[in-house]
């Protein structure tokens, strides 16, 4: 599994990968590994593709089409660059992330079990990096202002939920769902904030790819708070 994809990796993705610059040897890298996971999706059938990772093939123009939270990409055959609503090729690390989910992607019915990212197979070693630049950043962003965090989840996509003091689901790719859970503290007790994955996450991505899924919401719900 690439090492750019840990679950130590810092959020939010710093701004030199929208811009021209020096390639560092992390991007580099990174680069690789796109062509590597590029290369494997080509020699699966479309037909496999779309039916295990519940995306739409069209034939006649051979291309594929997903969502990324709600926002609408294209990968064009054979050379397989995903692109935005703009047609802009967008960055190696969400070309690394749409790849693996292509890849990973098993046709696995979601379970409908929302489960921690330390209770996904190989979360627990990395749960604590986790949950420290995705949970405890919506906390330091949003508490105690339960209202202010409802606002920003709905601003960024999210559906409300029954879970916690404030909850939302938001559908990251077509297979992938994520729960955010607040609850808020008291006298006693800080408050808590979760990034939730169904129980059969795993079998759409790594968990690598799960945590940058997880920071990737976080950093989506802060931004729009900010806008609030």
């Amino acid at each position: 599994m690439f090492s750019y994809f840990s679950g130590g990796y810092n959020f939010p993705v710093p701004s030199a990968l929208f811009h021209p610059h020096k390639p560092t040897p992390a991007e580099t890298g990174l680069a690789a590994r796109v062509d590597e996971l590029r290369a494997t999706v080509r020699t699966l059938a479309p037909a496999q593709i779309a039916a295990h990772a519940e995306v739409e093939y069209r034939p006649e123009t051979d291309t594929f089409h997903l969502a990324l939270f709600g926002s609408p990409i294209t990968l064009s055959s054979p050379e397989l660059i995903a692109t935005g609503p703009n047609g802009s090729p967008l960055p190696d690390f969400i070309q690394a992330l749409l790849f693996y989910y292509l890849t990973t992607s098993d046709g696995t019915p979601l379970i409908r079990t929302w489960v921690s990212f330390a209770d996904l197979p190989g979360g627990r070693m990395y749960a604590q990096a986790f949950q420290g630049y995705s949970g405890a950043e919506l906390i330091k962003a949003f508490d105690p202002d339960l209202d202010r965090f409802r606002c920003a989840c709905a601003a960024a996509g999210g559906h409300p939920s029954t879970f916690g003091d404030a909850s939302f689901a938001f559908l990251a790719l077509p297979r992938v769902p994520l729960l955010v859970n607040y609850w808020l503290g008291d006298e006693d007790f800080p408050s808590t904030c979760q990034i939730l994955f169904d129980a059969a996450a795993t079998h759409s991505l790594p968990i690598d790819a799960c945590a940058i899924l997880g920071g990737m919401l976080a950093g989506r719900i802060v931004k729009a708070g900010g806008k609030l």
